[in-house]
């Protein structure tokens, strides 16, 4: 894989276009992998969506790390 595929499929994860099974599926070995290459390109982790039954729950923590 290119540094240029490999940005791209970054970006694309970042972005929830792909999971990290398809990083998988398309070179990277170790999820170690997947957060450096986040940090160096200063992009973030895809976050799950604030929806299900653990969505309140995830809000309420969210507010108390606000507040903090």
């Amino acid at each position: 894989m290119t540094e240029t595929e490999r940005e791209r499929l970054i970006r694309q994860y970042s972005a929830h276009e792909i999971t990290w099974r398809e990083l998988r599926e398309r070179g990277f070995e170790d999820y170690v992998e997947a957060p450096g290459a986040l940090g160096a390109l200063k992009l973030q982790a895809p976050a799950a969506p604030m929806q299900g039954p653990k969505a309140a729950a995830r809000e309420r923590g969210r507010a108390a790390i606000r507040e903090a």
